[in-house]
């Protein structure tokens, strides 16, 4: 996640240098905890939570808990985890339904944000949840943005009540009333309400949240912060709960390039949880907050965990099981393998969800350089395709790839370039499905495994004594047989009828000589 690259890249940089020691002296502790300081400190979190953590970090590094562990460092790690898991808000924390539909749902932030955006992110979440969310333009103030939130409504599938037109018309206190009626009668169980927002904290802003909040009596009140605003994150937070009090927290922006610690520093600060994270500007780009994997990001320690839900609500097991039966049988097509292309693009960002996995800051230029464009532009050159071709990836001659070049607006090399790719990626599924273990490019067969030819064990070729066999065999004409010696004394005597011992007895003696 870019939003906390700078401050785990500093902390990965930390322990790698601490893990090269077998026993921690309390010299070692406190340079790892001056770095540690340097850290937050550089990527904005507040003062207060550096001073609290660093101090706990530091008491619990120099206890019996380190002293007495095999590998001290991998300790001091795992207490930096279990201290960060502390200030993002220790457990998750989820929505709370009320008993008696409708849920209601307040949200209340700045101007910019990104209420509206979220508003919709939040009713599409709700709505594959199997609730029937209803969003409320109650932001008459702000130019267009009634419009905006329809826009987004209809953008997320969720129906938008605004009954006023908004900039600067109509009574947002009383829209907002009227809206829990509406939800009522016509059956929505979650009503999430728009509010304005200002540019600054000030009085006006203050009196009417908390009028509309006065007025709908909502379940929830989420905070929706931008997490690149810095160091004023941590007043704006503190103005909003002394004068809305909310019940949690929503990051939004979370993928900016900010340095973003002062995002860290909410939940410690006003100790409401974090419980919602936007992660991009489309609607799908909305994740609940969980504090322990937020950690683990930070400290390059993976989140497995949420890579696999992506993929599992992006992922169809029976088409999966349809597709593994093909690559088995060798009938995986070009078609499939656009399917297979599309469902991963479902599943979110490609380079977000190779950030997951453990280890990933240590390819973080590769991650940056990724265009996640190629699979559009490979989605082009497949869907130029006719349906035989795509069945058929041998009957693509040269007119036939330069049409598709053209239809897809791209170049004949790399039409060339896709269908060798396919071609490989093929035969290196199938001899897995069978079991085997494909040969990499550039790699030889794996001695012992299946998947490639067994490579015979080579005989040493023994020098011939004699001149006249010697240039006979060189000259590619086979020796001379040797006549056995006779005499049963040797154990090579004529066989019966006084011939030559077979293949089948020599093969026999060799086997029992050791050879």
């Amino acid at each position: 996640m870019a939003q906390f690259g700078s401050l785990s890249d500093r902390l990965t940089e930390t322990f790698r240098n601490l893990r090269s020691k077998g026993r921690l002296t309390p010299s070692d502790v406190d340079g790892t905890v001056r770095e540690i300081r340097r850290a937050l400190l550089d990527a904005d979190v507040a003062l207060e939570v550096v001073k609290s953590f660093t101090a706990s970090v530091r008491e619990r590094a120099l206890s019996d808990e380190v002293n007495k562990a095999l590998n001290p460092a991998q300790q001091v790690v795992q207490i930096v985890n279990e201290e960060l898991v502390g200030i993002l808000g220790g457990q998750q924390r989820r929505l709370e339904f009320a008993k008696r539909p409708p849920t209601v749902i307040m949200l209340a932030g700045l101007q910019g944000a990104g209420k509206t955006t979220l508003a919709g992110k939040l009713g599409k979440w709700l709505k594959k949840d199997g609730h029937t969310p209803m969003l409320v333009a109650a932001d008459l103030q702000r130019p267009n943005a009634v419009q905006q939130l329809q826009v987004v409504g209809e953008q997320a599938g969720v129906h938008v009540f605004a009954p006023e037109p908004g900039n600067g018309v109509g009574d947002p206190v009383k829209v907002a009333k009227n809206a829990i009626k509406a939800a009522v009668d016509q059956q929505y169980d979650t009503v999430i309400v728009d509010t304005a927002g200002r540019l600054g904290v000030d009085a006006e802003l203050m009196k009417q949240a908390a009028n509309i909040r006065k007025a709908v009596d909502p379940d929830e009140v989420l905070f929706v912060i931008d997490a690149m605003i810095g160091q004023d994150a941590v007043n704006t937070a503190r103005a909003f709960q002394e004068g809305v009090d909310f019940t949690g927290v929503v990051l939004s922006k979370l993928d900016g390039d900010a340095r973003g610690g002062a995002a860290l520093s909410v939940a410690s600060v006003t100790g409401r949880p974090i419980m919602f994270a936007s992660t991009g500007e489309g609607l799908d780009d909305f994740e609940p907050f969980h504090p322990d994997r937020m950690a683990s990001r930070i400290l390059d320690l993976g989140d497995i965990l949420s890579l696999i839900e992506q993929a599992q609500s992006a992922f169809d097991e029976e088409e999966a099981m349809k597709v593994a039966e093909k690559i088995a049988s060798d009938t995986f097509t070009l078609n499939d393998f656009l399917q297979q292309m599309q469902q991963l693009r479902k599943a979110g960002s490609i380079k977000g969800m190779l950030g997951m996995l453990p280890g990933a800051k240590g390819m973080r230029e590769a991650l940056d350089n990724f265009d996640e464009r190629e699979i559009v532009r490979t989605e082009a050159i497949i869907q130029s395709m006719t349906p035989q071709e795509r069945e058929l990836p041998k009957l693509l001659n040269g007119s036939r790839r330069l049409r598709i070049a053209r239809g897809a607006g791209s170049t004949v090399t790399e039409v060339n370039a896709l269908v060798n790719r396919f071609e490989q990626a093929a035969k290196m599924m199938k001899t897995v499905a069978r079991g085997g273990v494909p040969q990499m490019p550039g790699m030889g067969p794996i001695p012992g495994m299946h998947g490639g030819k067994k490579q015979q064990p080579q005989t040493k070729k023994k020098k011939v004594g004699n001149p006249a066999k010697r240039a006979a065999l060189a000259a590619g004409a086979p020796a001379a047989p040797q006549q056995a010696p006779s005499g049963a004394g040797l154990g090579l005597g004529m066989g019966k009828g006084g011939k030559a011992p077979s293949e089948e007895e020599l093969a026999s003696l060799q086997k029992f000589l050791g050879r």
